[in-house]
C-alpha cells in the first residue's frame, strides 16, 4: 500500500515505515503529524485518485529530528568581465517515519444544507 501526499508543497510517494526528508516542519522533533492532502491511493492495485484530494484519507507520521541539508554552490560567472560570485546554502529539512495511511479515514462532517441537498 503506498500513498501520494503533499507535505509542505511538494509531493511524495509514501508507505509505511519508510523515511522521508521534507521542508522543515513548525512541529517539534517527537510529535506526530497528520497530512491531509492526500492525492492517490493504492491499495492492493485498489487505486483511489482525488480531484484534487481525496476526502477523508490521511497520512500519519512522527517528526524524527530537523537538520540541515548537503551545501549547494551557486556560482554565477561572465565571461571576459571580470565577474564571478560565490554563494551557498543549506536547505533547512525535517526527517519524518510514515507511521500509517489511513484511505478512507473519518468522512466529514455534513451541515443540514448539504445533507438536505443529497437527499433531493
Amino acid at each position: 500500500m503506498y500513498a501520494i501526499v503533499e507535505i509542505a508543497g511538494q509531493q511524495f510517494k509514501v508507505s509505511k515505515d519508510q523515511k522521508v526528508y521534507v521542508h522543515r516542519l513548525g512541529q517539534e522533533e517527537g510529535t506526530s503529524v497528520t497530512f491531509d492532502k492526500v492525492l492517490l491511493v493504492d491499495d492492493n492495485n485498489n487505486i483511489t485518485l482525488g480531484a484534487p484530494a481525496i476526502e477523508g484519507a490521511s497520512v500519519e507520521a512522527k517528526i524524527l529530528q530537523h537538520l540541515k541539508g548537503d551545501k549547494v554552490i551557486v556560482f554565477k560567472k561572465k565571461r571576459r568581465k571580470g565577474y564571478k560570485k560565490k554563494n551557498g546554502h543549506r536547505q533547512a529539512l525535517t526527517q519524518i517515519v510514515i507511521e500509517g495511511i489511513n484511505a478512507g479515514g473519518a468522512k466529514k462532517k455534513t451541515t443540514k444544507k448539504e445533507a438536505a441537498e443529497a437527499a433531493e
